[in-house]
């Protein structure tokens, strides 16, 4: 269990992290955790699409950004550190033109520091539509 305390988030605290920032405007909502990962969905329609009608390549990394960020604060005492993107790439591998997109986060690495997280997005159907990888830097939060 990678979990900070030991037990995985409540839905009270997942609630919590979906309700604000870009990830709201985008309507990305987390939808479920497991013992190492954590999966948020996204929709592909008029916010999220790029003038040809497919999902924005830049929405696909907010995703990435958002579902790995959110599991990695959860992983950490939230008292006393924040984790921070360090740095983030993805390779699209294909367009989805409708319906949702599911992210789901796992650690590659969770150090004191740093960690590396990896995101697998896939449409309905399952199949990849982008893989990312996203590095974290713990802090302390003090540092702001």
């Amino acid at each position: 269990m990678i979990w900070f305390g030991g037990t995985r988030p409540s839905a009270e605290r997942l609630e919590h992290v979906r309700s604000r920032g870009l990830h709201a405007h985008l309507g990305m909502e987390v939808v479920d955790c497991g013992d190492d990962w954590l999966r948020m969905r996204m929709p592909v329609d008029e916010r999220t699409h790029q003038p040809f009608g497919r999902l924005h390549g830049g929405a696909s990394v907010a995703l990435a950004e958002t579902v790995a960020s959110i599991a990695a604060n959860l992983c950490i005492d939230g008292e006393k550190w924040v984790a921070v993107g360090q740095e983030i790439n993805a390779n699209h591998i294909r367009p989805a033109f409708s319906g949702w997109v599911y992210a789901t986060a796992r650690p590659e690495a969770l150090g004191r520091s740093t960690h590396v997280w990896s995101i697998r997005i896939e449409d309905e159907a399952a199949k990849l539509v982008c893989i990312s990888r996203f590095t974290v830097a713990v802090i302390a939060k003090e540092r702001g």
